[in-house]
């Protein structure tokens, strides 16, 4: 039972991981088009770096699984902030200049479909797992 344990960990901790990523990803979609009267304060997209945990010492705080994931860090994306000149805007600076947020919608269309792709292959790995213990439990029974 300990392996099937393991298994179903495991792939917890990349469905967690991978909902992480969702929710980070509709994040950046829900600011794509935010504009900022400065550089500094215009929405930067955010990355989620995942780690391995590949070492006894790593699997604690509610990730016991050695052979799972968690969510290291989200990160901001590096991409350089775009300006654009719209001096009617109520938020253009002294130049007439806005800030977009440096979010690449079709990107993050293309990370959300990634993100739901393996969040979907986590679930097939806990179905079929669990379709192979009840296979076991019938076979036990006769």
């Amino acid at each position: 039972m300990r392996t099937l344990d393991s298994v179903f960990g495991i792939a917890a901790t990349a469905l967690n991981a991978q909902t992480v990523r969702m929710n980070t990803t509709a994040s950046n979609l829900a600011n794509a088009t935010t504009v900022a009267k400065s550089e500094e304060e215009a929405f930067r997209g955010k990355r989620t770096v995942f780690k391995a945990l590949l070492k006894d010492e790593m699997t604690n705080a509610g990730f016991p699984y050695k052979g799972g994931v968690k969510v290291d860090q989200v990160v901001d994306d590096p991409t350089p902030i775009r300006s654009l000149y719209d001096p009617g805007n109520p938020s253009a600076d002294a130049n007439g200049f806005v800030y977009l947020s440096n979010v690449n919608e079709m990107q993050e269309m293309i990370e959300m479909m990634a993100a739901s792709r393996s969040y979907q292959n986590n679930v097939e790995v806990v179905n079929t797992a669990k379709q192979l213990m009840m296979r076991t439990l019938d076979i036990t029974k006769s």
